[in-house]
């Protein structure tokens, strides 16, 4: 059985998983993102730039070695697998949540940065004026820098939902490449390489990661221009 543009239900199927995963991971990692890459262009603290190589590890680890530690960390029999499991349900081995896990991590070194340049971009003297007029300290950045900076941290969430999208290596090892479960766009793309007869199908699938991956780029930078434009006005 076929949907509209050639691609058979395994295949839809599979690219409708990697948008979920893909937002899941993105926006379940923002908050977090967010309180880092403030932590990062405000804080001074010992241990900063530890902190700043952790963030961006992912980015140079191989994703097998990042699969192969969420798999020790969060597998049924992990570290914290067990006790996620019994106290609140959550289950990420072998399972799509897993596949968003992976994704958020990957992507998430590229949010930080995109978010940390764009509130490192807002004028200090700003929050403080503000802090003058009696708002407190996380007031002025809530009422000053963060309106300032939210199209660098949608910038940033954009490029991570990218990135996202293509993560391959970290999520088969943590969660296999199972159909319907945690097969995303790059695992069905690989299936259908080693599938005899499989190479049309892989490639009218790679002109839909290539289509998502280049719209979300694009709008990424839009976005950026715009940030640009606003601190340059």
């Amino acid at each position: 059985m076929e949907h509209a543009l050639g691609l058979e239900v395994g295949d839809a199927d599979a690219i409708r998983l990697s948008l979920l995963v893909a937002s899941v991971g993105t926006l379940a990692s923002l908050p977090l993102a967010v309180l880092v890459a403030v932590a990062l262009a405000r804080g001074r603290f010992p241990g900063k730039i530890l902190l700043d190589g952790l963030v961006h590890l992912p980015l140079v680890l191989p994703p097998v070695v990042t699969g192969y530690l969420l798999l020790i960390a969060f597998g049924r029999r992990g570290i914290l697998g067990p006790a996620l499991e019994s106290c609140c349900g959550l289950v990420f081995s072998f399972r799509w949540t897993g596949a968003a896990l992976a994704a958020g991590i990957m992507g998430f070194p590229l949010m930080v940065r995109a978010i940390r340049l764009s509130i490192e971009a807002v004028d200090q003297r700003l929050e403080a004026a503000a802090e003058t007029l009696g708002a407190s300290r996380i007031g002025a950045f809530l009422a000053v820098t963060l309106p300032l900076s939210l199209p660098g941290v949608l910038a940033g969430a954009v490029l991570a939902f990218a990135k996202a999208l293509g993560e391959f290596g970290a999520t088969i090892t943590f969660v296999s490449n199972i159909p319907g479960e945690t097969r995303t766009l790059p695992a069905a793309i690989y299936t259908l390489t080693q599938t005899p007869g499989g190479d049309a199908a892989a490639g009218r699938l790679v002109l839909v990661a290539i289509a998502l991956s280049l719209g979300a780029l694009i709008l990424s930078e839009l976005l950026a221009r715009r940030l640009s434009a606003r601190i340059a006005g």
